[in-house]
């Protein structure tokens, strides 16, 4: 288990430099083996990620100044699939409302089938009987934290051994995650049912499980041969919304949890006079996870007035005067869902780069890696 000392920017560059200066070297070689609660094989910066504490350029950069092109190939790869997730569900909001609707309806189900019911809460406590599953259940509720690889094997035995709808696990990480980001952790959960990429499902199986946890785990009775989920149609396609440029003079900035480093926003001419905080986090989100958006923020707002100079707060009525008000862009999801009316949206050139090519399967940006980088 990582430990997580503090959600501040400060904390994320020092796990940023331990980790470059330490397991970063080994990141190909060992990423995917889940250690259970002992040191992750991961960067375990993704906490950081998700709120814009740390960048993914920065961390991207970082990586390479550190170990080089080749060294950091996988590393950075990795880094840019959140980037490409949150494009993803740019162009496809649609995927983020049905997840939503799912979630409600297999709340209906779960009131009216006292066996799925029941199911249902064996998964959540821990108490299925498959090994390795039952305790990243606990896990995740005590520590608010899993190993990617140990995420993917959970989602798939939640779907095709358990028969849980997905949405219902979707709704269970967001609670719990300290990481948990609307677009990666409902396009990874249609991902493995095999709705993202359409049929074409990922299957836990037991020797994978058995090798990649050094022989901690060997769950049985897995259903290896399941097909994947399946929707009448995928998620239609939208053009990506335009951005819109800062304007000049005085303005107030609005920070949100999806972009916590508001020194690096391309504000242009603009000049900040004072800083609103808004924090939306998920509804499911459990108490940890809404102490640590807090904690983010508060670090946030500090470090705002600091650099800009002024007035830096949470965000009241009539908090911006008669100032326009601009906002670093807030990706689909609860962020974006509580921006007032009338702000203006700002977009980092690394998304303008990267999300345009996000609107298909993954190589599409996997390829364009050079190109984004270099811009």
């Amino acid at each position: 288990m990582p430990h997580f000392p503090s959600l501040t920017r400060a904390a994320g560059l020092d796990a940023l430099s331990a980790f470059l200066a330490g397991p970063g070297a080994d990141y190909a070689a060992a990423r995917n083996t889940d250690r259970g609660r002992a040191a992750p094989t991961t960067s375990a910066l993704s906490p950081y990620l998700r709120r814009r504490l740390l960048t993914e350029e920065e961390v991207a950069r970082a990586a390479i100044r550190a170990l080089g092109e080749r060294g950091a190939e996988k590393f950075v790869t990795e880094v840019f699939w959140r980037t490409y997730f949150k494009g993803h569900l740019e162009t496809h909001p649609e995927a983020w409302a049905r997840y939503r609707a799912g979630r409600h309806a297999a709340h209906e189900r779960l009131a009216a089938e006292p066996g799925l019911r029941r199911t249902y809460e064996r998964a959540v406590t821990g108490g299925t009987g498959i090994d390795g599953f039952d305790a990243w259940a606990v896990q995740l509720v005590e520590e608010n934290w899993l190993h990617n690889h140990a995420r993917m094997w959970f989602a798939s035995i939640w779907i095709f051994t358990l028969g849980l709808p997905w949405e219902l696990g979707a709704e269970f990480f967001l609670r719990h995650l300290l990481d948990g980001d609307p677009a990666s952790n409902t396009l990874s959960w249609r991902w493995v049912a095999g709705l993202h990429t359409r049929g074409k499902p990922y299957l836990a199986r037991r020797d994978n499980i058995r090798e990649f946890t050094d022989g901690r785990h060997d769950p049985a009775g897995l259903n290896e041969g399941a097909g994947s989920l399946e929707e009448e149609t995928p998620p239609r396609e939208v053009p990506l919304a335009s951005a819109d440029p800062a304007p000049e003079g005085p303005v107030a900035l609005l920070l949100h949890l999806d972009d916590l480093h508001p020194d690096s926003l391309p504000l242009g001419g603009a000049r900040v006079t004072r800083v609103g905080g808004l924090v939306a986090s998920v509804e499911e989100a459990a108490e940890p996870v809404r102490a640590a958006d807090e904690a983010a923020m508060a670090d946030a707002l500090t470090r705002a007035g600091a650099h800009f100079g002024c007035p830096a707060g949470p965000v009241r009525e009539g908090w911006a005067g008669d100032l326009p008000v601009v906002t670093a862009w807030a990706p689909v999801g609860p962020s974006a869902d509580a921006l007032p009316a009338g702000c203006r949206r700002v977009r980092r050139d690394w998304d303008a780069r990267a999300w345009p090519l996000s609107n298909r399967g993954y190589s599409r940006l996997r390829g364009a890696i050079p190109k984004v980088m270099a811009g």
